[in-house]
């Protein structure tokens, strides 16, 4: 991508209870995973605004079983979350899971050798209690986050 085009988030249908988005990024799949598998690089695209640059423990390259935990903040709270890795395919996959069940989701797919489809997708059909997300809106405001994030990352290679 370059600065002078739009940059274009599309919904994806992944099934009920799953917000899904994705978007094509001027980069190498490569370049991308390496980011994406690290959690001490999530703040550098975290588009929620609920990821802290700091209080990041665990690996720096994610493989499956792997647990890491995130320094968070939400309406000015802070709180760290712990996540278990649940799959991870080099350089095409990665996915984790919250202690209350939800998992988060990066896919990426060569389109070219300089670019790659990313999608990223919060799963809470796994969710202990997914009604109290539909309740809270969580699924609109992470739909928010993922698109915002998604938006960083195509800019970061822009």
């Amino acid at each position: 991508m370059t600065p002078d085009i739009p940059i274009s988030i599309k919904a994806e249908d992944a099934g009920p209870r799953r917000v899904s988005r994705s978007v094509q990024v001027a980069a190498p799949v490569a370049d991308i995973f390496a980011l994406v598998v690290d959690p001490h690089r999530h703040p550098e695209i975290d588009g929620s605004g609920t990821v802290r640059d700091i209080d990041v423990e665990g690996p720096h390259k994610l493989a499956q079983g792997d647990e890491f935990t995130v320094g968070m903040s939400q309406y000015g709270v802070p709180y760290k979350i712990k996540s278990k890795v649940t799959e991870v395919e080099e350089n095409h996959l990665v996915e984790w899971q919250h202690p209350l069940g939800h998992r988060w989701r990066w896919e990426l797919a060569e389109v070219s050798p300089r670019t790659t489809k990313v999608t990223e997708t919060f799963d809470y059909s796994t969710a202990k209690l997914p009604f109290v997300i539909e309740l809270l809106g969580y699924q609109r405001k992470n739909a928010d986050g993922i698109e915002s994030t998604l938006r960083a990352l195509a800019d970061r290679f822009a």
